[in-house]
């Protein structure tokens, strides 16, 4: 059985003999009594452990009731706190002096016991409902805040989900070739750190941080003949797998998803060409979408640096020579201005991507083979 908490009543006066009354009128009542005999004293003990209705003095040496009250008010901890004001002066100046300072209840000395028990049982009434609705308060805020919480670790795990699916979506276009690596962690920094230096949103920049991985998805439908042959392909051939752009953008349409929307339109057309000669579609400048253009750029620079089955990785420097000497004509000025102005994060997100493993499902493949 929970016991009962009983209301607290701080009294201060300077008077001990009025003091002795106020006691002698609450504790009956079941009212906790504490008491002060001067202002300073007073703001002390509340300050430690504030009352539920306190009963002030207003006629006191050295600070008076109504500067007391004032001090209660400016203090965050006891601004809330029910106030009567007793005092035996009866002019009306006196009376909206305390009103202005605050206060909640005023009486006259000297004080009716009926009266003055029934104004302290209001404002315990008063002091008790305005806690409940604090406690209420802080509680939906806490409610609120984990609710925030969940939301966003929800949302969090929602981005990675999708960033997961995505992944591994690419991956599959990619299982094929064992040197191809981490071509799609790369791309995806590559484009999110030129979107960024472009001056695109947050939003924006994330969401080419999902698509560009899927730019070849296409591939998936390029027989292996063509797309691991290790020489130059015929021209009927190179018409096969121009076709992965068609391809990829065939699998992702159709899609509700923002970033999926924005990956079918990578996937078309990111082999479009500044100056018109890329494929499928042979678009020419700003007709190419920003985001193509962007992907663009970080594909070809991966692949220059990559190894392929028809190529060894190009040296850096050489990389970047043919970037700089292909703005204008395959690559949009400005984004390859971009790439070059954040040269040093590119660099940083090739080195960091540079070591990792081959697919498993090559080494899968080359375990078999030693086992035969």
């Amino acid at each position: 059985m929970l016991r009962e908490v009983k209301s607290r009543i701080f009294c201060v006066d300077d008077e001990k003999l009025n003091l002795k009354l106020l006691r002698s009128l609450l504790e009956p009542e079941g009212y906790v009594f504490e008491g002060a005999e001067n202002g300073k004293a007073a703001l002390e003990a509340i300050e430690r452990r504030p009352p539920d209705v306190i009963l002030l003095d207003v006629m006191m040496p050295n600070m008076s009731g109504f500067e007391v009250l004032v001090a209660l008010r400016a203090n965050a901890k006891t601004r809330w706190l029910p106030v009567i004001m007793l005092t035996a002066l009866q002019d009306v100046e006196a009376r909206v002096q305390a009103l202005e300072a605050g206060c909640d209840d005023f009486m006259s000395k000297p004080f009716d016991k009926v009266e003055l028990l029934a104004r302290v049982k209001s404002l315990v009434r008063i002091k008790t409902y305005h806690d409940q609705m604090e406690r209420y308060e802080q509680n939906l805020e806490a409610e609120v805040a984990r609710k925030t919480e969940k939301l966003l670790r929800a949302l969090k795990d929602k981005d990675l989900a999708h960033l997961d699916t995505v992944y591994r979506l690419s991956r599959a276009a990619e299982y094929k070739d064992e040197d191809t690596g981490d071509h799609i962690l790369r791309m995806s920094e590559y484009a999110r750190t030129l979107a960024q230096h472009l001056g695109l949103k947050d939003k924006l920049a994330d969401a080419l941080f999902y698509a560009a991985p899927m730019h070849d998805v296409g591939k998936i439908g390029i027989p292996d003949a063509i797309l691991l042959k290790p020489g130059k392909l015929d021209a009927a051939e190179w018409e096969i797998m121009k076709q992965h752009t068609l391809i990829g953008a065939e699998i992702l349409k159709g899609s509700k998803v923002g970033f999926i929307k924005l990956a079918e339109v990578i996937a078309l057309t990111h082999h479009e060409k500044w100056d018109g000669s890329g494929y499928p579609k042979g678009l020419r400048g700003d007709k190419i979408p920003l985001a193509s253009r962007i992907t663009a750029i970080a594909d070809v620079y991966d692949a220059l640096t990559s190894r392929r089955p028809y190529k060894e990785p190009f040296p850096t420097e050489q990389a970047l020579k043919i970037i700089r000497e292909s703005a204008g004509s395959h690559f949009d000025p400005r984004v390859a201005d971009a790439f070059f102005a954040c040269q040093e994060q590119i660099l940083a997100i090739k080195a960091k991507y540079h070591t990792l493993k081959p697919p498993l499902l090559i080494q899968m493949k080359k375990k078999l083979s030693s086992m035969s």
